[in-house]
């Protein structure tokens, strides 16, 4: 999942969390999470002056941030030295869930 300017969003992206007139958790939801945007859905979404917005997956590099391969060899670094724990080993593989996941990588879906 990855929030991202809404000038950024592009057809073909899917909403990972529902798009609302507003921060208030009960305000007007516009579209809902799982919807695939379209150009005319981004057009109507911009009219409406929405300036972010979550999508699936990790479909924009941004200057500054790591690639997935980058996160994971960090990760992989960092639990170098403790590679005969298992307990270690099951927190590594818990991370690296969750990079997966939160990058949309293979089989973090």
């Amino acid at each position: 999942m990855q929030n991202i300017p809404f000038t950024l969003a592009a057809p073909g992206m899917v909403v990972a969390r529902d798009i609302k007139t507003s921060d208030d958790p009960s305000s007007m939801t516009l579209c809902g999470k799982g919807v695939k945007l379209t150009e005319s859905l981004i057009d109507r979404l911009r009219q409406m002056g929405i300036k972010s917005v979550t999508v699936e997956g990790h479909p924009v590099k941004r200057e500054g941030e790591n690639s997935l391969e980058e996160m994971l060899a960090a990760l992989d670094r960092r639990f170098r030295r403790v590679t005969d724990d298992p307990l270690m080993m099951k927190i590594r593989e818990m991370y690296r869930r969750q990079i997966l996941r939160s990058m949309g990588g293979a089989g973090g879906q």
